[in-house]
C-alpha cells in the first residue's frame, strides 16, 4: 500500500532557520561507544506519566496550540499500526516464526500469537485478539495494512481498527497531556485536542534528539529498543522533524547523518543477532522496503 512505502526518498529535510543554539541543542563531545542502558518503561518513576509507543507518535505530530495533526500527513495511521505491532511484541504477545532453515526474509514470515493475555489497552487487545483469531497467519507488513483498513479484499475489513488517532488522543487528554476542544472549519467543526502539558512533550523530544546525540551509540543492538522503535516509526509517520526542528544546525545534521545510518542497516541481518526482537525489524522492514 501506498502509505508503507512513501518513506523510501529518505528523511524529509527542515529549511534552514539561521538560528543557533535553539531549544535541544546538544555538546557533541562525548563517548560513542559509552553504553546506554536499556531500561524498560514500567521501570521508571511511578508518578511520571506513562505513554505508549503510539501516544508518543501521535505527541509529536499534533500541533501544541491547534490540537491536531498536518492534514498532508498521510503516513502517520499506517504508523501508528506498525507502533501496535511492536508494543505487543515487547509485551511479549505477538511474535514473527523462526527464520527456518531456507532463512525467509522477514517481510515473508508470518505472525504468531505468543500469549493472549490482554494487556490492559484497548487497542492493543483488539489488535491481539484479531491476530490470535486468524488463521492462517499473515505477515507483518499484512497486518500493518489490515490495521489501517488499506486493503481491497473485503473479507479483512473487519480487521480495521477505526478511529485510532481520536482515541490515542483521548488517552492522552485522560492523562492530562492534552485538553478537548471544538473548532470551527467553516464547513464542519472539528473536535481537537490541544496541548496543556508543555513538559511531557519537550521530555519526550529531548529523549528522542538525545537518543542521536549524547547517547548514540555505533551499535543500534546496544540501544533501547522502545527508544530505537520510537525513532523508526517517528521517520515512517512522517514526525521525526518535529523532534529535530528546534536543533541548532549542526545537532540537527548530525542527528539526521545518525538516522540515515539506522535507516540504512540491513534488517534482516540485524533480525539474526542475539538478544534482538524479530518482530521490531520485521515492522521496521515493512516500512522500509
Amino acid at each position: 500500500m501506498t502509505s508503507l512505502t512513501q518513506r523510501t526518498s529518505g528523511i524529509i529535510q527542515r529549511r534552514r532557520t539561521g538560528k543557533d543554539g535553539a531549544e535541544g541543542g546538544t555538546n557533541n563531545d562525548h563517548d560513542e561507544n559509552a553504553p546506554v542502558e536499556d531500561v524498560d518503561e514500567d521501570e521508571h518513576d511511578s508518578k511520571e506519566t506513562r505513554l505508549t509507543l503510539m501516544e508518543e507518535i501521535l505527541l509529536l505530530g499534533l500541533k501544541d496550540r491547534e490540537g491536531y495533526t498536518s492534514f498532508w500527513n498521510d503516513c502517520i495511521s499506517s504508523g501508528l499500526r506498525g507502533c501496535i505491532l511492536i508494543e505487543l511484541a515487547l509485551k511479549g504477545r505477538v511474535e514473527v516464526e523462526k527464520a527456518g532453515m531456507r532463512r525467509r526474509s522477514l517481510l515473508n514470515r508470518k505472525v504468531h500469537c505468543k500469549n493472549a493475555t490482554p494487556c490492559g489497552d484497548v487497542l492493543l487487545d483488539e489488535a491481539l485478539k484479531h491476530i490470535k483469531e486468524t488463521e492462517p497467519a499473515e505477515t507483518v507488513q499484512s497486518w500493518i495494512e489490515y490495521l489501517s483498513g488499506e486493503t481491497w479484499n473485503p473479507l479483512k475489513l473487519k480487521y480495521q481498527l477505526r478511529n485510532v488517532r481520536e482515541r490515542l488522543a483521548k488517552n492522552l487528554v485522560e492523562k492530562g497531556v492534552c485538553t478537548t476542544e471544538k473548532q470551527n472549519f467553516l464547513l464542519f467543526d472539528m473536535t481537537t485536542h490541544p496541548l496543556v502539558d508543555s513538559v511531557i512533550k519537550q521530555k519526550l523530544i529531548k529523549k528522542v534528539q538525545d537518543s542521536v546525540l549524547t547517547q548514540w551509540t555505533n551499535d543500534p543492538h546496544r540501544m533501547n529498543k522502545r527508544m530505537m522503535s520510537l525513532i523508526f516509526l517517528a521517520h515512517a509517520s512522517d514526525v521525526l522533524e518535529n523532534a529535530f526542528a528546534p536543533l541548532s544546525d549542526d545537532d540537527y545534521d548530525l542527528a539526521m547523518k545518525r538516522v540515515r545510518e539506522l535507516l540504512d542497516l540491513d534488517f534482516d541481518a540485524e533480525s539474526m543477532k542475539d538478544g534482538t526482537n524479530e518482530m521490531m525489524w520485521a515492522v521496521i522492514a515493512a516500512f522500509s522496503k
